[in-house]
């Protein structure tokens, strides 16, 4: 095979690629911004805050809010969304048997918190697939939009940006690994993206798009784009 288009490492994201937290977290949020007095409908919530690293999500409530948030209030979110996050997160469906397949190095870049990070891909069993490979925003000054944490996780891992190809789902995440010189394949469930990134509905088309019937130890990416 040619070194052309090789890929050494998959990124996933974490919220929405590998874990279907983002309806438990949109609902939680979403309720909670209402007893603020925030008119936010669930739906609203996810378009708004899919991708979102927690210090850009506070700012926005405040905005919305129209002055400070009352003292504690972050916190007993993180209670609230973390319980919930604990009883009903399940993986994305399909993505068990992609991870199951791969056959170079995988790791997670994740704008969300450490610990809820922590908390969904072990209440989901996908912690395993990448231990010690688990990078956040935390670690960086700027999370997604920004390319830092993309780029963090090249240096980490010893990959060139180049030869990183990123699974996600959000506007957010794709703008920083786009930014980041890495290539993109977009899952989006629902059928809506934009812009020229490589888009998939179903986690069953991912191994095809990631080369994965090729029997090498190197893939090559399908159906994305610069």
């Amino acid at each position: 095979m040619s070194d052309h288009g090789r890929v050494d490492l998959v990124i996933f994201d974490c919220d929405g690629v590998l874990v279907d937290s983002e309806p438990i977290v949109s609902r939680v949020l979403a309720d909670r911004m209402r007893q603020l007095g925030i008119q936010i409908t669930d739906q609203e919530c996810t378009r708004t805050f899919a991708g979102v690293d927690q210090a850009a999500a506070a700012r926005l409530i405040a905005d919305r809010l129209g002055g400070a948030v009352p003292s504690g209030w972050f916190d007993a979110l993180t209670v609230a969304v973390d319980a919930a996050l604990r009883a009903e997160v399940t993986p994305v469906p399909g993505i068990v048997p992609v991870l199951q397949q791969l056959r170079v190095p995988a790791c997670v870049a994740s704008n969300g918190r450490p610990e809820k990070v922590a908390l969904t891909l072990g209440t989901c069993g996908l912690a395993a697939y990448f231990e010690g490979r688990i990078f956040t925003a935390a670690e960086v000054a700027r999370g997604k939009p920004a390319p830092d944490l993309f780029l963090l996780v090249a240096s980490r891992m010893g990959v060139p940006p180049a030869r990183c190809v990123v699974v996600e789902d959000s506007e957010s995440g794709v703008a920083a690994a786009r930014s980041a010189g890495m290539r993109v394949l977009r899952y989006a469930p629902d059928g809506s993206t934009s812009g020229p990134v490589g888009a998939f509905r179903s986690m069953a088309e991912l191994p095809s798009l990631l080369g994965l019937a090729n029997g090498n130890r190197s893939i090559s990416v399908r159906g994305d784009s610069q």
